[in-house]
């Protein structure tokens, strides 16, 4: 925290309550000392990407900047220094993964949307190693849509309808098959295979009909109402080409699911406590809901609503003997039963309201019961560590605390109530914006109205506490009329850093709630925390001394390290260990063992995947060791948090953007700036006798329909690329391999004796395999029962293994290592010269620069040309100082 809050706070403490911020020698002090333990071993870090816009399209760049915080101290990190973003497909497949350099955290990157790519929801992930301590729950990870017109035959629109019978959900789906001028598709052979958590529910066939419509049904017994899922369906067109469609399922019921929230934890007996109530359908957004609070003997206690995307709240007083529920009314009449929890007859509530905009009120109720026994403690955190400590005593059943919010920092606080036992008894989390940890951003010499392809000069000025500040910044310029802004679900540097990352599940529309300081705008930010009351601190870890130890270090460079020992695994202590590389040069490290047989290479930078040679000698320079080359486990894909954000037709739902992209995609394509795929000829294999090296084929190593050798695979970028049209009845669709003959079902692929699925074809470097083994036939599938219905690819990698190496002579192996991606500069025309005068200029992101530094006087400069496109442009600025203090602005001008 900033050292300023630390001292207002005690200052505060000492003129409202008298009492100094003193700790005595008692059983509390060792607790806050656990505390402090924990938050000096479990560092944590905080990321953020600023993207250059909402959505996408196939043949378009993403853009990104990124910054990435000290969650001790809300400043730049100095902690991790190396990053990973990854791009994650529908399919929960990372599709692409950039290691980026961090300097002093910050980093930018972009991803190159290809036409292999199919449309769809993708997702944006971004973390640190040392992030992975805390779990996927905090790291930065946006749904995004992206869209396909420029290399799309087909587009889909599918409507879901649901119903119920015998415990049974019943979903039935209507998919609709048009090209891009809206003619239907029909009487064209489809079949489908519909998906429940990678679990096959349903398969058919279907023949559209004269709207171009085919109609599925199929059944779950799932109790929860979001289930994720996909429909992948295959259409064979007159000339015989065979299109996959992917369609997402977000839920298998149109139900609404309720919850209900005391304030602090507990409902008590005799107590008045608020109580949040949340109401989500089956698109993952809040709906909302009326209803009655009844007792057990049926008397209605009063009536609530929901006023706020399915939040709300109300405040009940819980009778002695009397249990409650609430009768919850939907939109379509129905009504659902929701049990209150269980009543405490003796106990505490922490009520606090925060819609005033100078102060945050708080009060503690006890029971009866609890008075004159002892000092209660309240203790307010901020980012896991203390920002006061409130000593309130029993004398009185209420007592009611007033904090300045000026001496308060800005994000989530943590209010936590001891009973005079030290045991925590009562929690709530609130939410607070204070405007003097932001820097203050101006433009000074932005016109209203430009012309087309004219010059903008742009100087920009940032202060902080009125005093010019230096920064980091970055800045993305549109065309709003054909990037039509999504301005509440935007995510950005204060919903990013401030909000998301300190509280688990899916927030909707997040920027709703930093757009401006109204006192509605208050109100609805506090049901958000109300009922959503989940961070990532837990005090009863501290207390039981359960907290998890950190697993994943901080990376300070890339590195490669490992172990040395005999053969029969004894450590070698001082054995000479020599890296190789030709990456760029040959290159040779030299570095010697330590008593435990460990070496480590530090500090070394290399791009993309580069191979090594590890050589190592005993003390007496004998080559007969083993080396064991150290991995950090790669991270697992989650099912998408984001499923408000999920869009069941993304070409329809950005269709004016995406129609725009395509004019401007052909024409970079006939100039030469933007390549598409081609199928090549197709090359039969078969019966090949080649051996297969380290393959963990159950038939034996090279008994397989065909066998690809590794050397035939270095003309192409991705393996699916380089399977197209290699082996005869193989095809590939996206990133999956079917055979022809089987119906649309997918090719299971085993990896180094690892079943990874159908869909991984894309995250195993081609230059990394030894051979892939095909089979197809009955004769070779058969040892694989079930599995091996659609088929399989035995892919063995040159590694033969997991271990990402492989040994070729004693004392040396060969590795292959991920290095930093090498960033690619945007593209931005100029036109103070006749060059580019008569090429159209289209482009959707008109400006990205994600490294605008502010000087001593808080100023910094940029420019850029508008494009042929009239509209309203936007200017989004974004950027933190040294301090931890952060930016956004947004600005925007016509362009005629």
């Amino acid at each position: 925290m900033k050292p300023k809050y630390l001292y207002a706070c005690l200052f505060l403490l000492v003129c409202a309550f008298s009492f100094a911020f003193r700790i005595a020698d008692d059983p509390f002090e060792t607790l806050l000392k656990k505390l402090a333990e924990y938050t000096q071993e479990n560092p944590q870090e905080k990321v953020h990407l600023h993207l250059d816009k909402p959505y996408y399209a196939i043949g378009d760049n993403i853009w990104f900047k990124a910054y990435v915080t000290d969650n001790s101290t809300d400043q730049l990190s100095k902690i991790s220094e190396i990053l990973y973003v990854e791009l994650i497909n529908e399919g929960d497949s990372v599709k692409r993964q950039l290691k980026l350099p961090l300097v002093s955290g910050l980093t930018w990157g972009d991803f190159k949307l290809t036409d292999t790519l199919a449309e769809g929801n993708y997702r944006i992930r971004a973390y640190t190693q040392l992030m992975r301590n805390a779990g996927p729950d905090f790291f930065f990870d946006k749904t995004i849509k992206i869209g396909n017109a420029w290399a799309n035959k087909v587009l889909t629109n599918t409507k879901y309808t649901y119903s119920k019978k015998d415990n049974e959900n019943n979903v039935n789906a209507v998919i609709k098959f048009t090209d891009k001028k809206n003619e239907p598709y029909t009487e064209i052979p489809v079949t489908y295979t519909v998906k429940l958590r990678d679990k096959t529910v349903e398969k058919g066939k279907a023949t559209t009909n004269a709207q171009g419509e085919i109609s599925l049904s199929f059944s779950s017994k799932q109790a929860e109402l979001l289930t994720s899922g996909r429909i992948t369906a295959t259409l064979t067109l007159d000339n015989k080409e065979k299109i996959v469609k992917t369609i997402p399922i977000k839920a298998v019921s149109d139900a609404v699911a309720v919850q209900l929230f005391p304030e602090s934890g507990n409902l008590v007996e005799d107590l008045p406590s608020r109580v949040g109530i949340k109401a989500i359908g089956s698109s993952g957004l809040g709906v909302d809901v009326s209803g009655m609070i009844v007792d057990n003997e049926g008397t209605e206690v009063l009536p609530f609503n929901t006023t706020h995307q399915g939040m709300g709240s109300f405040i009940l007083n819980p009778q002695p003997g009397r249990t409650y529920t609430a009768k919850v009314k939907l939109k379509d009449g129905t009504l659902q039963q929701i049990p209150f929890p269980k009543v405490l007859t003796s106990g505490y509530v922490l009520a606090i309201n925060n819609t005033d905009s100078n102060k945050v009120s708080a009060k503690i109720l006890l029971s009866q019961s609890l008075l004159n026994t002892g000092e209660m403690k309240l203790v307010i955190q901020h980012n896991n560590t203390v920002t006061a400590v409130l000593k309130v005593n029993t004398l009185k059943q209420i007592s009611a605390i007033a904090l300045n919010k000026k001496e308060l920092p800005s994000g989530v606080l943590h209010f936590t109530l001891f009973s005079p036992e030290n045991i925590p008894v009562a929690e709530r989390l609130i939410f607070l914006n204070n405007p003097a940890d932001h820097i203050d951003l101006n433009v000074l010499n932005l016109k209203k109205s430009y012309q087309v392809r004219e010059y903008v000069p742009i100087e920009l000025s940032a202060t902080a506490e009125g005093k010019p500040t230096y920064g980091s910044f970055s800045v993305a310029v549109t065309n709003a009329s054909i990037v039509e802004p999504d301005v509440d679900n935007e995510s950005n540097i204060m919903t990013s850093l401030l909000l998301s990352s300190d509280l688990k599940g899916y927030i909707e529309k997040p920027n709703q709630y930093f757009r401006d300081n109204s006192v509605q705008t208050r109100a609805n930010l506090d049901e958000l925390m109300l009922t959503q009351g989940w961070s990532r601190f837990l005090w009863k870890d501290v207390i039981g001394n359960t907290v998890v130890k950190p697993v994943f270090a901080a990376e300070k460079s890339l590195k490669v390290s490992g172990t040395v020992t005999t053969p029969g695994g004894k450590p070698i202590a001082k054995g000479k260990v020599t890296l190789f590389s030709n990456k760029g040069g040959f290159f040779m490290l030299d570095t010697l063992t330590d008593a435990n047989g460990h070496f480590n290479f530090e500090n070394l930078s290399f791009s993309d995947t580069t191979k090594f040679v590890v050589q190592a000698r005993n003390a007496k320079d004998k080559k007969f060791v083993e080396i064991k080359i150290d991995q950090v486990p790669g991270q697992l894909v989650t099912p998408n948090k984001n499923t408000g954000d999920i869009e069941i037709n993304v070409n329809e739902a950005i269709q004016s953007y995406i129609i725009k992209s395509e004019g401007y995609f052909d024409d970079l394509t006939k100039r030469g700036l933007l390549e598409r795929s081609y199928t090549l000829n197709q090359i039969n294999i078969v019966q090949q006798v080649l051996k297969a090296k380290n393959s963990t084929n159950l038939n034996g190593a090279g008994r397989a329909d065909a066998v690809i050798k590794g050397s035939d695979l270095n003309y192409c970028s991705s393996l699916a690329q380089c399977l197209q049209g290699r082996v005869a009845g193989l095809t590939v669709r996206g990133s999956e391999a079917f055979l022809v003959r089987n119906n649309g079902v997918p090719m299971q692929i085993i990896l180094d004796g690892t079943n990874v699925g159908s869909d991984f074809l894309d995250n195993i470097q081609p230059n990394d395999v030894e051979t892939i083994e095909v089979l197809k036939s009955g004769a070779t599938t058969a040892i694989y029962g079930s599995r091996g219905f659609g088929g399989v690819l035995i892919i063995t990698t040159k590694r033969g293994g997991n271990a990402g190496y492989s040994t070729y002579a004693p004392g040396i192996i060969n590795i292959t290592a991920s290095g930093y991606y090498a960033v690619r500069e945007f593209y931005s025309p100029k036109y103070n010269t006749s060059q580019n005068t008569k090429i159209a200029d289209k482009r959707t992101t008109v400006y990205w620069n994600p490294n605008i530094a502010t000087n001593e006087t808080g100023t910094a400069k940029f420019n850029f040309y508008n494009t042929d496109e009239s509209g309203t442009y936007r200017v989004v600025i974004e950027g933190m100082n040294m301090d931890g203090r952060m930016a956004r602005k947004v600005y925007t001008y016509e362009v005629k």
